[in-house]
């Protein structure tokens, strides 16, 4: 409705958009209002319409809103006095009783804890439960606060009368007395209805009977049942009348002058079809009404099929599918029909019984294929087979419903009530008084059968000269949840908004319709499976003419792609084929169009399989490719790697051995200097000693020059100083014939007779020297940077039985004679 409102808007006058905008705040301001006062939580459905409403949306000719109107259907007022087990009543008695301050408690008698019978369930909690929004809503529309309070206040006396309770009275003559806690319900509910307290519980006790043509007037008790059934005809009675008003005034504040507007949108929202363990007449004609309209979606649908295929040059006519004409014509068949028969026995001066009713409808209508009877049901009671599914009606209470009757003694009390809003709704009637003083015969009574059928009669004539638009509400769950779809409960709705039927006769022509453009776009792929054709010189491409496209081009490229793809289906469907089943190699149904291609589930389920083969194929060549080229690149990387660790690694030897090499060099060139500078050393201080030992000597006859001896000596020093240099360093231990063996193999002396030379002794010091070579002065310490001796740069404590000169020969401190 908002868009429908925003559309319609002229932008060019500002008068007609504030119109438009002031009828849209107020259509949309009249759903909180009409939900609260005819909707109510059921099994199935927390906010289900108890009422049919179609909203007219009113046009001028320039296309501009200029008005709506509501209409209502069916509102199922028993609700207020008799609520089924787990489900509650309007919502409306909630939301006073919730919502109320602590002042209108008081003024309306509503206490906090409050029991009312007609108040089931008081405890559950909905977000319908909003007392604020249904009053602002009110507001909005034009009734102010004080007709607010009082409709409140009229309401609230409904609830005070659910509380009346009668006992048996022992005499039938005398009226039924008042239970113990009942009389303040009665004082109170009289005083909210502003009526007199004893002319209401005597209406409700005694009944009032006109009888002869001189109308005389009989008073008779009424029995307790008669009694409960006055008091809730006279709750159904008010509620029913409310609810009226309500819509006349909504009705008064939207709706526009007949000469303003000539077309409409219609907008309407029906009950949806029922099914509940205890179904009555308000089922009944809910379901009836839903079985009309599942009739004209039928036949709106075949016809839009019928015209769309005669569009397309389709040659096709549905034949077989399931219609619901005899489910209709057991509801409203003339001459015999339940309807009927109900309102025959309504017609009847009789009392009803409810098995006389089951078994003349079975009786009567026993050769109609959607009547059912339930042998194991312990109440009397027959089943209507609908599309949605077969739904069982008990008979007891049908046609006291049906009659609807409103005792007139009723009616005249309410007319003396002293409330404004109560006077509004039952006015006085002149006429009609004047009617009932002289006896006049009365016109016979409509029947709620009756007047029902004549609405919804109605109602289809306004659709069938309309374009109708469907749209179809499933609830996924009955507990309010997101992303939770339960099966069942979704498959009922489906079935219950005729949608399963829309399928089976979907089903039986061509259900899938894809345009031509789509169909080469997504089955262009199947051409791979049959043998390419090489295209004229002169046969179009697909991407040629793009650029001056019109509908005669684009059909003359794409009839070639068509039939490409068209003469694969017979491979398809032998490949498909079973062997043995000759049924299954049969061709695929499938019609072109002028513009779209027909096709059927099965032919639709053969293309998408074989093209899914095709993607397969396709898929497998680029993972095989793509898969070679990646081993192709991880193979040239992991030769690049080796090759890049191979010169790595090489270098790095290369680097290692060079800096070995220089270390090397470095060490051989420091040891050979040194070396040669310690030959040198000892080369000049044994040339000292020979010179000095040559002039101070004296010549002895048991001396003897030595010149082998020396140069033998000299030779050894120079070689074999490192070994010397190492027994210096021994163990002091090493004594005698030890240590003499270690200075002969250090100076290399010639293993023979002692006698063969002579060597210095200790007595001989005066007269010579002790060591070949002379004393040092003080100890030698070497400074070579980098020396490949260990403790080179350390100096030797002095010992008086260690040698204090590096260059010193290794000797003992006595000569060798002595020894």
């Amino acid at each position: 409705m908002k868009f429908y409102a925003v559309v319609a808007a002229s932008p060019t006058s500002w008068d007609s958009h504030k119109i438009a905008e002031r009828i849209e705040q107020r259509i949309l301001n009249s759903n909180p209002v009409m939900e609260a006062f005819g909707n109510a939580c059921t099994l199935r459905n927390n906010n289900s319409s108890r009422f049919g409403k179609f909203i007219q949306l009113q046009l001028n000719r320039a296309q501009q809103m200029t008005g709506a109107a509501v209409q209502t259907y069916l509102l199922e007022k028993t609700r207020v006095a008799c609520q089924a087990s787990s489900e509650r009543n309007f919502h409306i008695f909630y939301q006073i009783c919730k919502g109320a301050s602590a002042d209108e408690r008081l003024q309306w008698h509503l206490p906090e804890g409050a029991a009312f019978s007609w108040l089931p369930n008081p405890e559950r909690t909905l977000e319908e439960d909003c007392f604020e929004v249904t009053r602002e809503a009110m507001l909005h529309l034009g009734i102010d606060t004080p007709t607010q309070n009082n409709v409140f206040k009229v309401l609230a006396g409904l609830l005070h009368l659910g509380n009346i309770r009668f006992a048996d009275s022992e005499d039938e003559a005398q009226p039924c007395q008042l239970m113990d806690d009942a009389k303040c319900s009665v004082r109170t509910s009289a005083s909210l209805l502003l009526l007199l307290e004893d002319p209401l519980l005597e209406t409700l006790q005694i009944r009032t009977i006109r009888a002869g043509r001189q109308q005389q007037v009989f008073r008779k008790p009424c029995s307790r049942a008669e009694c409960d059934t006055r008091r809730d005809c006279l709750a159904k009675l008010v509620y029913a009348r409310l609810f009226d008003w309500l819509v006349s005034v909504i009705n008064s504040s939207i709706c526009a002058d007949p000469s303003s507007w000539s077309t409409f949108i219609g907008l309407l929202d029906v009950y949806g079809f029922e099914s509940f363990p205890h179904n009555s007449l308000e089922q009944l004609c809910i379901n009836y009404a839903n079985e009309k309209l599942q009739q004209h979606f039928v036949a709106h649908y075949l016809r839009a099929q019928q015209e769309e295929y005669a569009v397309e040059g389709l040659e096709w006519s549905f034949v077989n599918y399931q219609d619901n004409q005899a489910c209709l014509d057991l509801i409203e068949g003339s001459p015999l029909s339940i309807c009927s028969l109900i309102n025959e026995e309504c017609r009847l001066n009789r009392p009803s019984s409810a098995a006389q009713l089951q078994t003349r409808i079975a009786s009567s209508l026993a050769g109609s294929p959607c009547l059912g009877h339930n042998k194991l049901s312990r109440e009397p009671s027959f089943i209507v087979v609908h599309y949605a599914g077969p739904v069982q009606y008990h008979t007891a209470g049908l046609v006291e419903k049906n009659k609807d009757p409103i005792p007139p003694e009723l009616t005249s009390l309410l007319q003396q009530s002293q409330d404004p809003l109560v006077k509004v709704l039952f006015p006085t009637d002149p006429e009609e008084k004047s009617q009932e003083e002289q006896g006049q015969s009365r016109a016979p009574v409509l029947t709620v059968v009756s007047k029902f059928k004549a609405s919804l009669e109605q109602l289809l004539q306004v659709l069938h000269s309309t374009t109708p638009h469907y749209i179809r509400c499933i609830k996924p769950n009955g507990q309010g949840q997101a992303q939770t779809f339960l099966r069942e409960e979704v498959l009922s709705q489906l079935e219950a908004c005729g949608l399963v039927e829309t399928i089976h006769i979907s089903a039986a022509g061509f259900p899938i319709r894809v345009s031509h453009r789509n169909f080469v776009e997504r089955y262009e792929l199947l051409r791979r499976l049959c043998p390419r054709t090489s295209p004229g010189p002169h046969s179009p491409s697909p991407d040629e003419g793009r650029s001056e496209w019109s509908p005669h081009t684009e059909e003359a490229t794409l009839q070639p792609l068509l039939r490409d793809i068209l003469h694969t289906l017979p491979a398809l469907t032998r490949a498909a084929a079973t062997p043995g089943d000759p049924a299954e190699a049969m061709p695929a149904p499938v019609h072109c169009g002028r513009t779209k291609v027909f096709m059927t589930d099965s032919t639709l389920e053969l293309l998408e399989r074989a093209r899914a083969q095709v993607l397969e194929q396709c898929a497998r060549c680029i993972q095989g490719s793509w898969r070679r080229h990646r081993h192709r690149k991880q193979e040239r990387q992991r030769r690049a790697a080796v090759l890049i660790q191979a010169a790595v690694r090489s270098w790095l030897t290369r680097k290692h051995i060079q800096r070995l090499h220089r270390a090397a060099m470095v060490i051989q060139y420091t040891w050979q200097r040194w070396r040669i500078r310690m030959a040198c050393l000892a080369s000049k201080e044994l040339d000292g000693v020979e010179e000095k030992h040559l002039s101070q000597a004296p010549h002895s006859p048991g001396s003897f020059p030595l010149p082998q001896v020396q140069t033998r000596l000299l030779g050894a020093i120079i070689r074999l100083w490192p070994l010397g240099l190492v027994l210096a360093n021994a163990a002091v231990g090493i004594r005698g014939f030890q240590r003499k063996l270690v200075v002969w193999a250090c100076l290399q002396l010639p293993v023979g007779s002692p006698s063969s030379y002579t060597i210095w002794t200790a007595q001989q010091e005066q007269a010579g020297v002790m060591s070949i070579r002379a004393l040092p002065q003080g100890s030698i310490r070497f400074h070579c940077r980098k020396s490949p001796l260990r403790y080179a740069d350390i100096c030797p404590e002095p010992s008086p039985y260690s040698v204090t000169g590096f260059n010193q020969i290794l000797l003992e401190r006595h000569s060798l004679g002595h020894m």
